[in-house]
């Protein structure tokens, strides 16, 4: 085609349908959620699954995370996440919007170099720290106690897509009120089954990664948690301490109760314009 004009005109054309195509599927998966959310399983008001939303995050964690923090409260206002890529897209940037800080780590230059250009004013103020580093269970207490943060805080976000379990398990520097990380849906309950630990190794695009909800759980016991729900995505579980948890949450607190199968076609969808966070000024 020689007509430069009909030519730009075809690319547009081409777009306009690729977006059409995007949105239809958007719309579509969430009229599935919604007939999902319909069946009897979801209707106690405990389970959090329903109070799922997406601001920043990958899939529904804003509204679960926001969800928790209604129902035990917050107090440092503090959180800690690694493998938050470019930050645009995690479980604590809504949070970074509302006035919390914390600490982001994440293995890759291109990553902490675009965190270090949208984020700029937060990073400078203190608000936000960032740790370009690879997490392993050898280094995580360091790279905590660097960051001049220990003991109580409101949230740890894992998700790091191989090591999850272990890491956690290694953590000792601080005692979160809540944990979200991501479990392996692939692998129901009762299966217990974690990925040995192998600390250079990363996630080769395969379901085999990471730790099924039933190992999480028991970590979590041994640790002092409590499950209380799974995202719909089949992504991320969520954890409260024993010490918070009170009777805010459906029993009993097992793999078999929370698991949720993997809807990861969920994860890609929009929650509007693409991502900017911030800054905005509160009012």
């Amino acid at each position: 085609m020689s007509d430069p004009d009909a030519l730009q005109k075809l690319i547009v054309l081409a777009q306009q349908t690729h977006d059409q195509t995007v949105l239809l599927r958007r719309m579509e998966a969430e009229r599935y959620r919604l007939q999902d959310l319909a069946n009897p399983r979801y209707a106690d008001s405990r389970r959090l699954i329903r109070h799922g939303f997406k601001v920043y995050s990958q899939a529904d964690e804003d509204g679960i995370i926001q969800e928790i923090f209604n129902r035990i409260g917050v107090t440092s206002r503090t959180f800690i996440e690694f493998g938050v890529e470019s930050g645009i897209e995690c479980n604590t940037v809504k949070l970074l919007t509302e006035g919390w800080s914390g600490l982001w780590i994440d293995g890759s230059d291109r990553h902490a170099a675009e965190i270090r250009r949208t984020f700029e004013p937060r990073l400078a103020a203190g608000q936000l720290k960032l740790h370009g580093a690879i997490v392993s269970a050898e280094n995580i207490n360091s790279l905590i106690a660097q960051a001049e943060i220990a003991g109580d805080i409101d949230l740890l976000s894992i998700d790091i897509d191989y090591n999850d379990y272990w890491v956690w398990k290694a953590i000792e520097t601080v005692t979160p009120r809540v944990v979200v990380i991501e479990y392996n849906a692939t692998l129901r309950p009762p299966m217990s089954l974690v990925v040995p630990y192998e600390p250079a190794r990363k996630w080769d695009g395969t379901n085999y990664f990471g730790a099924s909800l039933e190992a999480l759980v028991r970590l979590g016991r041994d640790k002092g948690y409590r499950v209380v729900g799974c995202n719909y995505a089949g992504v991320n579980a969520f954890f409260v301490r024993d010490d918070v948890a009170g009777d805010h949450f459906l029993d009993p607190a097992t793999a078999e109760e929370h698991y949720e199968p993997p809807r990861y076609f969920y994860a890609f969808q929009s929650a509007g314009h693409r991502a900017r966070p911030g800054p905005y000024v509160s009012v």
